[in-house]
This record gives structure tokens, sequence and C-alpha cells, in this order.
């Protein structure tokens, strides 16, 4: 038998997993590719594979003995079973101290599982978050690893050198935490995905339905905003998609797309976490329910001549001055969404025992993902200044910029109120920011009524934080209040 020679192995060549060899072979790696469906690793070897540095292999059991030991495998398949099927194929074959590495979208709880199991036999495991869609894959995504830290040595120089860099050459890849942190925090960047896109999906439908701008219109509006605070990828491609002209009819792309948003379930999976730690994530969760409604096409074009809304008269004000709010009331949005993701990371470090480094998860994301922004920059700083920032919209920086931002986003929702506009998200932002900056709330009538029908008792203003108190409120209940928790 040949002596080992691959540095590592991958399996599932799709489009994620061929870039990333790719990607690895150009920065001095040899890897050994394997697929299920064999006759994909020898059109991937004779075709963009060619001439590389890649050993090609029709077994698990070849592609085990390509390697180098310590052995690194990273798996590349859909999340969910398929993951414990290549796990549980390859774990016969492998010894004490290899490592396998899971690259693709698996919700965190897997990976906690699998990182265990994996534990108790000797094995390393590492559940890495990968974002960059296609082209970060191949030119530097950003990579956001978590699990057993024995195993991150392993692999440390491999993805660090394949890995988004920044300006100062700082690869946007660092250790993220123990058992399932590295696909949690992948998990938040895609809710925090949802929202940006909802946003700006918002944005666009603003300058179409108040001020009729077309695509070409819009195209140069957006190319605009990235050249300021809105600079980002997500902006980039929004301008470009919006200057596309479709070659069959000439006319914009974007207007023949039908208008029926999918999602793979990561947006849900965080508004569900949410939801367990009892932390509002109102943004996302309006992002993601945006789309469940963009699917309900049929009823929805039913609904159309039946439901009336306003029937404003044409936009009489200063298009520019609007455009100007737009833009704004986007930038503070975007910041409500970050500050939303952040406080979710926070609440599920108390809740696991994770110590996420938060100025570095900026830091991995300021590169190759999807929500790269030029404001990850200013995050990192606020946490580098305040590692336990309760709130990002507390930070000095950001504070100022809310304030800034202000009067033109309440214009924006308030126009797109009037005007029958739906806005989901920028409007659940506005009105999350007031709720975070009240000091009180109406909750205390909430409490109040939870008393009344269930003797769920209440606290009082005048009493200490702790003591709990119920009334009989209509004289007909006795004095045994329920058990007091918090779900």
């Amino acid at each position: 038998m040949s002596e080992p020679t691959a540095d590592i192995g991958l399996i599932g060549l799709a489009v994620m997993g061929e870039n990333l060899v790719l990607n690895m072979e150009s920065h001095g790696y040899t890897v050994a590719v394997y697929n299920r469906t064999t006759s994909k690793v020898d059109e991937f070897i004779n075709g963009r594979g060619r001439g590389k540095k890649l050993v090609g292999c029709h077994t698990p059991a070849e592609l085990v003995a390509a390697l180098k030991r310590p052995r690194k495998i990273m798996i590349m398949v859909k999340a969910g079973a398929a993951v414990d099927a290549v796990i549980d194929e390859l774990v016969p074959l492998l010894e004490p101290g290899d490592l396998l590495i899971d690259g693709g979208n698996t919700h965190y709880p897997d990976t906690t599982r699998r990182e265990r199991a994996l534990r108790a036999k000797n094995l390393l495991f590492i559940g890495t978050g990968v974002s960059g869609g296609e082209e970060g894959a191949l030119k530097g995504p950003s990579i956001m690893p978590g699990g057993n830290v024995e195993g991150w040595p392993l692999i440390k120089p491999i993805f660090q050198s394949i890995a988004a860099k920044v300006e100062d050459g700082s690869p946007c890849c660092d250790w993220v935490g123990p058992e399932g942190a590295g696909h949690y925090v992948k998990m938040v960047h895609n809710g925090i995905e949802y929202g940006d896109m909802q946003l700006i999906c918002e944005a666009h439908h603003l300058m179409s339905a108040v001020l009729g701008y077309d695509a070409s219109k819009q195209h140069e509006i957006f190319k605009r905003w990235n050249q300021g605070r809105l600079n980002s990828y997500l902006i980039e491609i929004t301008a470009d998609i919006l200057g596309y002209i479709d070659p069959e009819t000439g006319k914009p792309l974007v207007d023949l797309i039908l208008d029926a948003a999918g999602q793979k379930g990561t947006g849900k999976w965080t508004v569900n976490s949410s939801t367990d730690l009892g932390t509002p994530l109102t943004l996302i969760a309006e992002a993601v329910y945006a789309r469940c409604l963009s699917a309900l096409k049929e009823e929805r074009v039913a609904a159309e001549p039946l439901l009336k809304g306003p029937n404003p008269p044409p936009f009489d004000g200063d298009p520019d001055a609007f455009v100007n709010d737009l833009e704004q009331a986007l930038y503070a949005s975007k910041l409500i969404s970050y500050s939303q993701g952040y406080v979710l990371m926070r609440e599920m470090a108390k809740e696991s025992g994770w110590n996420f480094n938060y100025g570095g998860i900026a830091l991995m994301w300021r590169g190759g993902c999807i929500i790269r922004s030029v404001f990850l920059g200013k995050i990192k700083e606020a946490f580098d200044a305040n590692p336990h920032l309760s709130n990002l919209l507390v930070d000095p920086y950001f504070r100022d910029q809310i304030a800034q931002a202000q009067d033109s986003w309440r214009r924006v929702v308030a126009t797109a109120a009037l005007r029958g506009v739906p806005i989901p998200a920028m409007a659940s932002a506005l009105s999350y920011f007031d709720g975070y900056r009240s000091g009180r709330l109406p909750a205390n009538l909430l409490q109040a009524q939870r008393d009344y029908f269930g003797a769920h008792t209440y606290e009082r203003v005048d009493k200490p934080r702790g003591q709990f108190f119920h009334t009989n409120w209509t004289g007909r209940g006795g004095t045994t209040a329920s058990t007091t928790y918090n779900v």
C-alpha cells in the first residue's frame, strides 16, 4: 500500500465541497476527495481538479488510507441523517485522535450530540459554520469552528489559510467554543442574514410603491448606498441584481421572478432558540414570517381585490429626501438586527456555559460571509471596549448612530403605514427600539390580567423585587395563588 499523501479529506462534492477543495489545494494542501456517487469524483478530478494536488477516492476506506495521521476529514453533505450516516461509515476505519469536521448547515444540538458521542470513542469532532456561498468557499469564506478544542490545532492552519482576510491580514476564522457553539454562531449569522435580506427587500418595495422607481433607478441608488455606511455584500449584490437585464425579454430580470420566497430552516431555528431563551428577536422573526407570507402567493392574489387598503394620492414630497430617509431607516434597522443577534448569543452563553468572544465573532463576519458589512468593525470595537456590553444599542457609537437616524426612520415607517406598504422588519425594529428605551411598559396590566384569570401573581413597584402577590379581584376567588415560574 502506498504511503498516505493527503493533508485532509473531504466528503461531498456539491458546490461548497468542490470549491473548498480547490481553495485548500490552492493554498498548498493535498486533498483526498470522496463522493457517494463516485462518478462525481472522476468528473471533478478530470474536470475542475485536473492537474491539481488531489487524490480521488471511490470508497471511504480509500479516503482514510490516503490521509496522513492524525487524519482530518471534512464532511460536506446535507445536514441531518446524511451526516450521521457518513460518520457511522467512517468511525470503524479511524483511530483515536483522528478528527471529523462537519461543515454543513447543521442544527447546533446535533453537533453537541455528535461531539459527545465521538469523544467517548476517543475521536475528535468539530462542527463548523462556513459562510460565503459558492464564491466565498472558493476565494475565502468566513469559518466558525466549535466542538472538541483538542481538534483545533490540527485544522487551524488549514482553516485560517483558506479563510477570508480583513485589511490587516487577520483571518475570518477563529475558535468559537465547545460542543455546538460554532454551528450556533453560524445559525445566528443566518438569522441576521434573513433580517438583512428582508430589510433590503422592504427598501426596494418602498422605492417601487411610494416613488414609482424602476429597477434601473434603484440599481443606481443601491450602488451609491454601497459606497457609504451601508457598504456590505448584500447591498452590493442587490445593486447587481437590480441592474441585470433578462436576455430573453430585455426587461429587468428581478421583475420577472415570482414573489414567493423559499427557506432552508436556519432562520426558523434562530427564532426557535430566541423563544426558548425568552429573548426578543422581533426583526428576524418578522423576516422569517415575511417569507412564509410570501409563499401564500395564490391566497394573496385572491385576497387582493377583496381587502381594500388606503388609496393615497401620488407622492408629492421630495423624492431625494425620501431616499435619504430610507437609507437612514435601513441602516438603523440593520443595527437592530445585529444587536438582537448578539443579545441572543449572550443569552445562549449564559444558558450553555459557552464563552463567546463577541468581538472575535464580529471579526469572523467582517469578510467572506454573506452578512459582511463595514460596520462590523465598529461592533468589534464596541465589544473590545466592553466585553460585557448588554446591548449594542447602549454603546456610545451605536447610540449616536441611532439618534442620527431616528427621525428619518420614523418618517419612513409612518409613510409605509399611511400608504399601506408592508414593512414588517423595519417597523418591528422601530418598535423594539421604542420598547427597549422605555423604562415602563404596559406589562403591569398584563400581569394583572394573568393574576385575575389564573392567580399567576405579580410583583409591586413599591415592594422589593422577588416578592409576589395575589389579589382576589372578584371577591369570589380564594387566596391560593398559582406557582410562580417563567418559561
